[in-house]
């Protein structure tokens, strides 16, 4: 009996994953054919396969964990294409555009919400929300764009780094008020080590890497280098979980650390298309598939809806667009839009208020509108924005990413 059990779960388990890669891919693959950008199509799969619609799969913890390990891989592919100097040189504007992209949505979605008539916590949760980044979404874009060496895609780039850490500290104040009490030497202390990891990695990391790739080139393990660069990918993931930010923070500074040790080989960026191939997938169909479209059939809430959507799209392009001014309107825009997607960042965010019991079903499923339609949004203006642009640095197969 417990075998049958087993075997059942294990086929139902393959079968979801069949449909959602099998869809993904033929979404992905009609987008293409209508010259849109493949991301838009593999999101709206989940939609469509999820409980929302057809109803043939739905989210689970097996799901989560490959989406997971998808952005993972993701952030890590577009991290060997990013080379720390390349930051550096962008990290003043980074820090403005991250800095405005955080304070603006926050101030305006707690006022849209006070305005609204929701409470203190509620307007704070709301926006909140509206101040993450799924730099994942906006990375898997500039890669098929062929982009990712321009200056507007290196700002996003580090913004996102700088966004992340300053999110976690406003998503820990929040939460700490939720709770009724701020523990000001928690968030002190997370926030020290973010910085002082991030800045080791950047500045110490890469060095070392680059002289350590012909010795380890010459170890006995097949593929001796990518096993090593898969390692070091999870464990610096793992890192940064511990320390407080997100994974996939951990593994775009892995890959950048071994950006220039790859500068010369593409052996690498080769290998690792192949996961990001498998896994992305069910990274980006997940976020479809989390939309409940039932919610909406009451006009009030599918109103809420629409106002905190337009919030969420504004802001961000007027708050982080307004930090790359100093390199015309159109940079500007791209920069704006490039920062809009909340994909899993902004779901994650409407989870733990949730789980808190700060925010009600109807309240989640408004931020989880906003999360998914800012994801769908964005990759088709970004592909518009960068149109008429040479594509960047990037020299690798990433194009094919999409």
């Amino acid at each position: 009996m417990i075998l049958a059990a087993a075997s059942d779960h294990g086929t139902q388990v393959l079968l979801s994953l069949f449909i959602m890669l099998a869809a993904a891919k033929l979404f992905a693959e009609l987008f293409e054919r209508l010259r849109q950008p493949a991301v838009v199509g593999e999101i709206l799969a989940g939609i469509v396969i999820g409980p929302s619609v057809l109803g043939w799969v739905s989210p689970s913890a097996i799901t989560s964990v490959l989406a997971e390990i998808g952005v993972i891989f993701l952030l890590f592919t577009v991290g060997l294409e990013t080379k720390p100097a390349a930051i550096f040189r962008v990290g003043k504007s980074a820090l403005v555009v991250a800095v405005l992209g955080v304070v603006v949505p926050l101030l305006a979605g707690w006022a849209l919400m006070r305005a609204w008539g929701g409470l203190q916590v509620e307007a704070l949760f709301v926006g909140t929300a509206l101040v993450a980044t799924s730099v994942g979404i906006t990375a898997r874009v500039l890669s098929a764009c062929g982009v990712l060496g321009a200056p507007s895609s290196r700002i996003i780039l580090g913004a996102a780094v700088i966004d992340d850490i300053l999110g976690l500290l406003v998503l820990a104040v929040v939460a700490s008020m939720a709770a009724g009490q701020i523990n000001y030497l928690e968030i002190a202390t997370t926030s020290a080590l973010a910085l002082a990891f991030t800045a080791f990695l950047a500045f110490v990391g890469a060095p070392v890497l680059t002289r350590l790739r012909p010795r380890l080139e010459r170890l006995r393990v097949g593929h001796a280098f990518f096993v090593t660069s898969l390692i070091l990918c999870l464990g610096l993931s793992l890192a940064a979980t511990y320390i407080g930010v997100a994974a996939i923070i951990g593994a775009f500074l892995a890959g950048m650390a071994l950006a220039e040790a790859t500068e010369s080989n593409h052996t690498l960026h080769d290998q690792t298309s192949g996961i990001t191939e498998l896994f992305v997938p069910f990274f980006l169909t997940s976020i479809g598939m989390q939309l409940k479209l039932d919610i909406f059939s009451d006009p009030k809430t599918l109103t809420l809806a629409i106002l905190v959507t337009i919030t969420a799209l504004l802001t961000k392009i007027v708050g982080c667009g307004a930090g790359a001014l100093h390199l015309g309107w159109r940079q500007a825009a791209q920069v704006g839009v490039g920062m809009m997607p909340r994909g899993e960042v902004g779901i994650v965010v409407a989870q733990i208020g949730l789980s808190l019991g700060v925010i009600g079903d109807s309240l989640f499923g408004v931020v989880l509108f906003m999360a998914v339609v800012t994801t769908l949004i964005a990759p088709p203006l970004l592909k518009i924005l960068f149109a008429s642009q040479t594509p960047g640095s990037n020299g690798s197969e990433l194009s094919r990413i999409a």
